[in-house]
């Protein structure tokens, strides 16, 4: 069973053909013999989805998804009976999903917790909040549903504290700004996400300058609100797209080590004890390797 968690409404065989490594045909011919069902009712492949929605999907989904507990290094900044605060490296993807079966976030917190939160469903237990495998830093994970409600609406509220460190290309003037600009689903490419007034989502991302150099600009970002490759959109919508980002940079790819994005604090009530938790990691060294070549010119 598949969550659709997007606030766009889609047509279910095109998000299927998007989504999954199945060929039109096959996707038809599953919609003609009534195997796929939304909420366990059989729907006709014009059917548009919506936030909530469970796709089952019995012809593919064995090979779509692995739950599977892997013994995977993880860097756990803090864990106790609640919650546990990862520090996630380059390169790795929070879930399995169509095209990354195994060696998730998930398949390691699986293994090395006893139990994690059911709320976001089968394949996500515990997430309450992901970022970019490209993305490096701090995630919050929840080890029981209380607590990942507890988590969830203080992310709706706007309560948790977020702050991304981030190498963009171009000097920035201004020494702080605000980009107050709507996303939503690209649609020229349904994969991406851009600026747009089209099944869109207010977005609020606060920046601030660290650091100028000859061409590009160290920034710290801060979310007010929450939206899939916020930062990155929005950065490339100001003309000044993350360094290394693979999709939306229109800049020259450095290395493949990833994006030099990092999310370096978080701040949230804990669930239980009502006490202020705030953590802060070190940049990767992926990220550093290529801020110290800026500097070093």
């Amino acid at each position: 069973m598949v969550l659709y968690e997007n606030e766009e409404q889609i047509r279910i065989d095109v998000y299927l053909k998007e989504q999954t490594e199945y060929t039109r045909s096959k996707l038809e011919v599953a919609f003609k013999e009534g195997k796929i069902l939304v909420n366990d009712k059989q729907v006709k492949k014009s059917y548009l989805l919506k936030k909530g929605d469970q796709i089952t999907l019995p012809i593919i989904e064995a090979k779509m998804l692995s739950l599977e507990p892997i013994p995977l290094h993880l860097d756990i900044v803090y864990e106790d009976e609640d919650v546990i605060v990862v520090n996630k490296p380059n390169k790795m993807v929070v879930h399995p999903a169509p095209g990354n079966y195994t060696n998730t976030l998930v398949n390691g917190l699986l293994y090395h917790a006893k139990s994690l939160s059911q709320v976001n469903g089968e394949f996500r237990p515990g997430i309450v909040h992901r970022i970019d495998a490209d993305t490096t830093g701090l995630l919050m994970v929840a080890k029981n549903d209380q607590a990942h409600l507890s988590l969830a609406k203080q992310l709706e509220e706007k309560t948790t504290e977020r702050k991304y460190i981030a190498l963009v290309w171009g000097v920035i003037q201004e020494d702080t700004a605000l980009i107050d600009a709507p996303i939503g689903r690209d649609t020229k490419d349904r994969k991406k996400m851009a600026v747009t007034d089209r099944n869109a989502k207010r977005a609020i991302t606060h920046i601030r300058v660290l650091k100028r150099f000859t061409n590009v600009t160290l920034i710290e970002a801060v979310l007010e609100t929450g939206r899939t490759h916020q930062i990155r959109v929005h950065m490339d919508y100001i003309g000044h797209p993350v360094v290394n980002d693979p999709v939306y940079g229109r800049r020259k790819i450095i290395d493949d080590t990833g994006q030099c994005l990092h999310a370096k604090e978080l701040g949230f009530i804990h669930p239980k004890t009502g006490e202020k938790m705030h953590f802060e990691v070190d940049l990767p060294t992926c990220f550093v390797n290529i801020l110290e070549q800026f500097e070093n010119k």
